[in-house]
């Protein structure tokens, strides 16, 4: 995909880790017999290393296997169809998001997730109403308000989108990621100014010892590359009290 998206999961706590949904109630969810629970929560734990390391064949065949033990979990529908979405597997992406919320209506993760397919794929409309969605059932859902406020600015609605991300930034979650997407935002606009005291903001945010996994790294290389872009003679990693 070449269109940068923040996929959902049950952590909307700020940190840039991806996770998956907890495990919902065993009694809900009519397991096959052959499963109990330990093998579950290992699956789990499977599927989430595999996709943080970029194995994303590997995270979709357990997340096969979880879905083989239980098929009416629309989360797992909604984890696999966000892998497959990485893996260029489109139209199976959909199809799991699709089926995730036939079984869920509410799933807030699953419409963001759906959200980035239609985006990705050019139908920007169809992609804010699953974002609206989204923080419609989860109001601190700071993924869908970013992605949210990426799709208004490929709109060219770059006002919209500065509001947009200005009000994900009242919730102090995920900073690193909206100064950089407003960097962006105002960089395409031709603010300049405004745009390197973002990126340089967001290089902050992703200077800290926590940022590990390679999403995160990812997103400082792309800021570095935007800032590069603006200030190709000066250095690019922000002085350690710059605000």
């Amino acid at each position: 995909m070449a269109r940068h998206t923040y996929p959902d999961s049950d952590d909307d706590s700020g940190r840039s880790r991806r996770s998956f949904p907890c495990l919902p109630a065993i009694a809900c969810l009519h397991p096959n017999s052959a499963c109990d629970r330990d093998s579950i929560v290992q699956m789990r734990q499977q599927a989430l290393q595999a996709a943080t390391q970029g194995q994303h064949q590997r995270a979709i065949a357990v997340l096969n296997r979880l879905l083989a033990c239980y098929p009416d979990s629309a989360e797992d529908y909604s984890n696999r169809g966000l892998i497959q979405l990485w893996s260029g597997q489109h139209h199976r992406a959909l199809a799991d998001f699709n089926r995730a919320l036939a079984l869920n209506p509410d799933l807030a993760p699953a419409y963001n997730n759906r959200a980035s397919y239609f985006a990705a794929h050019g139908a920007y409309q169809r992609a804010i109403a699953d974002y609206d969605s989204a923080i419609d059932l989860n109001p601190l859902n700071i993924r869908a308000r970013i992605n949210r406020a990426v799709t208004l600015r490929d709109l060219k609605c770059y006002d919209e989108a500065l509001s947009a991300l200005d009000e994900a930034l009242l919730f102090h979650q995920m900073q690193g990621y909206i100064y950089a997407e407003r960097g962006r935002t105002y960089h395409l606009q031709g603010d300049w100014n405004r745009a390197i005291s973002d990126y340089r903001r967001a290089l902050l945010f992703f200077s800290t010892p926590d940022v590990t996994t390679v999403f995160d790294t990812a997103k400082r290389d792309r800021v570095r590359q935007w800032l590069q872009a603006l200030l190709p003679n000066a250095p690019i990693e922000p002085p350690a009290n710059a605000e």
